[in-house]
């Protein structure tokens, strides 16, 4: 990755830290997707990365009108960009479930789903659906393993009995993530992510009908549950992609698109060197590394604050260390939560600014 694909003449009377996209970039990407994919009708690509209605409209130009979403502000966002399909594949509870029938309410050409994992609350659902007149499509959650939510693989078969015989809900799929699938080795990957299937599959063998959506995966296993044409696909980051994706998975050869555009604020020592991109503008997750300065190798961080990151050059690169001033771009860690961050992103394309896109869905509520 070179600096020069990120930057951009008027970046001297842009206020930093600024995220920006390479079009470019972007475009390939989704493309590559597309490709490994096969169909672009498997895809249900998940919105939280971007959160942007821009790019769900270059998506459905390539053919991909299935999306996938966190919060019930992107599902109004790939609804209001008319896409055919939208999962919010997050627990319902409490008020959320007034406002995702408000929501199915206000964009009826739009088919939405959503996922339940608790008998209580699906019951609780199927109960406001027949008090507002409607009917509403569930898919039930999977835990393959991470244990963040969902039912085991052993109870699925009792779980969809219990769905069917509600009376304002339609079992419509399976939505089997597998969060825990981290394994920098490929071919481990590859071998963890086919016992995944092969016992996902197991146990829906008996309740799987022609129009069942099986959802699997996240973008780590993209690849491998590719090669199931029975099986829908969810990669998210590798629109975008990140430095985290980039160095933990090479083998998905998916370049960042995105970065941020910082610039040297203060140089404090000799060799040291403080940058404006303090926690408020780039994700402070995982642990560990941040994000990567492009064409910075040499350097390490020290510490971040909310509007500060303090790096110095490593022994015998004391030299290289960039002036006060001095514009950078930094590809973040992980991009999902960075871009949450930015009420805009910039887009280049060949060095000149071609776009200003709105982060459409960052806020957790847009009208519904």
């Amino acid at each position: 990755m070179i600096k020069t694909a990120f930057s951009f003449k008027e970046s001297a009377t842009t206020v930093t830290p600024q995220l920006v996209i390479n079009r470019t970039l972007l475009l390939n990407n989704i493309k590559h997707l597309v490709n490994v994919a096969g169909l672009p009708s498997r895809l249900w690509p998940h919105v939280k990365t971007h959160k942007t209605a821009a790019i769900v409209s270059i998506l459905q130009e390539n053919g991909i009108n299935n999306f996938k979403t966190a919060t019930i502000a992107e599902a109004e966002m790939c609804a209001s960009c008319r896409a055919e399909n939208v999962l919010l594949s997050y627990p319902l509870v409490g008020y959320n479930q007034d406002r995702f029938l408000k929501l199915q309410k206000a964009f009826p050409s739009t088919i939405f789903h959503t996922l339940f994992d608790d008998l209580e609350q699906l019951r609780l659902f199927d109960k406001k659906c027949e008090s507002e007149g409607t009917k509403a499509k569930v898919m039930i959650d999977v835990n393959s393993g991470m244990n963040r939510t969902g039912r085991a693989f052993c109870e699925l078969s009792s779980f969809a009995s219990e769905v069917n015989n509600l009376k304002n809900v339609t079992l419509s799929g399976f939505h089997c993530y597998d969060g825990q699938r981290h394994e920098k080795d490929a071919e481990v990957r590859k071998v963890l992510t086919e016992e995944t299937y092969l016992a996902f599959k197991e146990a829906v063998a008996s309740l799987i009908k022609q129009d069942t959506f099986l959802i699997m995966g996240g973008t780590p296993s993209f690849p491998f549950y590719a090669k199931h044409e029975d099986v829908s696909l969810s990669p998210g980051t590798l629109v975008l992609n990140d430095a985290g994706y980039s160095e933990n998975y090479k083998d998905l050869n998916f370049p960042p698109a995105a970065a941020v555009l910082t610039r040297v604020v203060s140089a404090p020592c000799k060799g040291q060197f403080t940058l404006d991109l303090g926690c408020k503008g780039i994700a402070s997750d995982p642990r560990g590394d941040r994000g990567r300065i492009i064409g910075l190798d040499n350097c390490e961080e020290l510490f971040q604050s909310e509007e500060h990151w303090v790096f110095r050059m490593k022994e015998g690169h004391e030299a290289e260390a960039p002036k006060v001033g001095d514009e950078l771009f930094v590809i973040p860690m992980h991009i999902c939560p960075t871009s949450a961050l930015y009420p805009f992103s910039l887009v280049v394309e060949n060095n000149e600014l071609v776009a200003k896109w709105e982060i459409t869905s960052r806020n957790r509520r847009i009208a519904y």
